[in-house]
């Protein structure tokens, strides 16, 4: 299935955002401004992952 690469490569890069939204939530002064992309960045992710794991099903 093709779907599974880009399924791999999405679940990878949404790790990666987690890791980096945890690193800058972490800082002495997080910029509130970055956060919210990661977090919009991460959430589209999520729900790309979502679409492709329910074609999978059907």
């Amino acid at each position: 299935m093709p779907e599974m690469p880009r399924l791999r490569s999405l679940e990878e890069r949404h790790a990666a955002l987690e890791a980096r939204i945890f690193e800058e939530g972490t800082r002495p002064r997080p910029d509130s401004e970055a956060l919210q992309r990661l977090k919009l960045e991460k959430l589209r992710l999520k729900e790309e992952m979502e679409r492709l794991r329910l074609r999978r099903l059907n």
